[in-house]
């Protein structure tokens, strides 16, 4: 087993390879440095480290079918158990499960969620993990501990891809609130989201509802990114041409957020918000302070292809968090009362070949769902998918992630049970990918005891895919409850993952 130290020393080798230094925006991501950098990413897909997804991608006519076939329980090349249903041929790992002592001696977190591979090198993988845990204590130690009566939080995994092995896990960040999802940086840090407002209004130590950086190489110092936003955060995603940062809100109505760093990579430093807002008549109005406003709700009366054109408009103070005599977020309120846009439950969002792919989990007229596609060059907002809410059709998607080859991987978190992960090509195909088939209960495979003494013993086929994200031939992916982590691999060539 890889103790505290060993980890320690491979970080420390890890760290003084060249192309470790790009983990550290001082080194190379001054405002020069990131733009070019961004550049490269963006292009091509041989850099040792670049954001996922930035590479060559062609998703337009598959030669083959996109569908990797029936779905079947697979064994965990772990535990034997057969946690997944997979299609023939693919393979996976299981790890990190709650409870497992990690390798600085801090039982793993519950309430896994959101994930990116965040750091690569030739012999290791870094994924960012989020743990989506309220008010309670912090697990971390108290230097990487925001607020103390919080038990949310971040833990970073490795992996190696050339042996398939898990090497071990610490803790990077404590004391948040509901730790959603987040996005990875071109800097090599994973960007982790509070999904709620709480504060001293209610009890907390200090304030929530914001965004903290955290690095792959070690521990986030747990400072909030307050002109990133205070509302009910849920994904980021990072545009590495420009630096520029988009964040969903989940909320309804959400809005989709553009945040400007006064310099892209040293997010501390500040910067501007803006919500989106389609160039087009309003449907809808909402009230705020006994006051009407008109706005455009996406989530009603749209078609697949629908392309909006996009404006932008400034949120003044972007650590308001709520607004006098009304329930809504002082954020949000903002956007609305100048007319800004809004969508269902903004949740997944993730950069793919040059666009923001952006999550409504409760949009369209089944309310089961819409994926959207924004194009930061063009200023468009276009529908690629909605669900019409059939048996075979997504329900409730949540986390997203771009995949190698040009489609999209989707989380589902709707009512269903089991939950599935679907594939989603960029005409609108979509299929079924894994399906959650943790049952250990004694109906299905009986309760199951980690070396932690940690026990099993319920039925979690009912628990939603969260954090799945790609590196080459590797998909990660989690389940939230129990808790546990995946790597998947196979014969993807088959498929449009």
């Amino acid at each position: 087993m890889t103790t505290r130290d060993d980890l320690i020393d491979t970080l420390r080798d890890f760290a003084k390879t060249d192309a470790a230094k790009e983990m550290d925006p001082h080194w190379t991501y001054g405002r020069r440095g990131f733009m070019k950098s961004s550049v490269a990413a963006a292009a091509t897909v041989a850099m040792p480290f670049g954001l996922l997804g930035s590479g060559r991608a062609h998703a337009a006519k598959l030669p083959y079918s996109p569908d990797y076939g029936p779905l079947a329980p697979v064994a965990d090349q772990t535990t034997g158990l057969p946690l997944l249903q997979l299609p023939e041929g693919f393979t996976y790992s299981s790890f990190g499960w709650t409870g497992d002592i990690m390798n600085d001696g801090i039982p793993t977190p519950s309430n896994h969620d959101g994930m990116a591979v965040i750091a690569s090198d030739a012999s290791k993988v870094i994924i960012g993990r989020n743990h989506e845990r309220g008010r309670s204590v912090s697990y971390a130690p108290a230097k990487i501990t925001y607020d103390p009566t919080s038990g949310g939080g971040t833990t970073n995994m490795m992996f190696s891809p050339r042996t398939g092995q898990w090497v071990g896990s610490w803790a990077t960040l404590g004391g948040t609130i509901r730790n959603c999802a987040g996005g990875p940086t071109p800097w090599n840090s994973w960007i982790t989201c509070e999904e709620s407002s709480d504060g001293p209004h209610n009890g907390s130590a200090k304030q929530h509802g914001y965004c903290f950086d955290v690095p792959a190489s070690g521990a986030a110092r747990p400072v909030p990114l307050v002109d990133m936003g205070c509302f009910s955060h849920e994904a980021v995603a990072v545009d590495p041409v420009t630096g520029y940062i988009y964040e969903t809100e989940d909320s309804t109505p959400s809005g989709l957020y553009r945040f400007i760093p006064t310099e892209p990579g040293r997010l501390e430093r500040g910067g501007k918000l803006q919500m989106m807002k389609l160039k087009t008549a309003t449907n809808a109005t909402i009230e705020i302070n006994s006051t009407r406003y008109p706005y455009y709700n996406t989530a009603v009366g749209q078609t697949p292809g629908a392309t909006f054109d996009v404006e932008w408009v400034d949120i003044d103070e972007p650590n308001k968090p709520f607004v006098t005599g009304t329930s809504y977020g002082g954020v949000r309120a903002q956007g609305l009362i100048q007319g800004a846009s809004s969508i269902a439950r903004g949740e997944g969002i993730w950069y793919g070949n040059g666009v923001i792919y952006v999550c409504s989990t409760s949009g369209g007229a089944a309310r089961r769902g819409q994926i959207f596609a924004y194009d930061p060059r063009r200023e468009t907002f276009a529908l690629v998918y909605e669900s019409a809410g059939g048996v075979d059709d997504v329900d409730g998607p949540d986390n997203i992630a771009w995949s190698p080859r040009g489609s999209l991987i989707l989380c589902e978190d709707g009512g269903g049970n089991p939950k599935e992960l679907y594939g989603l090509t960029l005409d609108g195909t979509h299929f079924k990918f894994a399906q959650n088939n943790a049952n250990f209960s004694a109906t299905g495979f009986g309760a199951y005891t980690r070396p932690s003494g940690v026990r099993f013993s319920s039925n979690s086929t009912g628990s939603e895919f969260v954090g799945a994200t790609f590196h080459n031939e590797w998909l990660f992916v989690g389940i939230q409850s129990p808790g546990i982590t995946y790597a998947i691999t196979g014969p993807w060539d088959n498929g449009a993952l």
